[in-house]
């Protein structure tokens, strides 16, 4: 019998990027708004989470310092606007795993997830072991 267990991921303001993630070996739980995310964390066994900066109803990182001054250890991806120096100082200074612009590629998203949540990326590894025909 083998048992297959995968990491429950939190992704919260960040729809536009869930397609890039489906491969993956996680279950993505998508939420638009910081109090549901609060909501998921105490019902839900949760492993990593990704979370734009600025939500709507919790806005300039506050759902991202509640979450990092409960679970520190954490794994967790902030998403930032693009050249906005101060979110990303202010997300870094928490702690957070990495730090990604909103504007960056779904290649590039998909890239730091795996990276953060220690996995092989698929579409990666397809293409190192590639084959090309003579």
């Amino acid at each position: 019998m083998y048992i297959v267990a995968k990491t429950n991921v939190l992704a919260i303001g960040v729809y536009n990027r869930v397609e890039s993630l489906k491969e993956l070996p996680i279950r993505l739980i998508c939420l638009n708004r910081g109090n549901d995310a609060v909501r998921s964390l105490k019902n839900e066994t949760i492993h990593s989470v990704i979370s734009h900066w600025h939500l709507k109803d919790m806005p300039d990182g506050a759902f991202l310092k509640g979450l990092k001054s409960i679970r520190p250890d954490m794994p967790t991806i902030a998403v930032i606007e693009p050249n906005n120096p101060q979110q990303e100082i202010q997300a870094r200074s928490l702690g957070v795993s990495a730090v990604i612009t909103e504007d960056c590629s779904q290649e590039h998203f998909r890239q730091i997830v795996c990276g953060v949540l220690g996995l092989r990326d698929a579409a990666v590894l397809e293409d190192l072991y590639a084959v090309k025909e003579l």
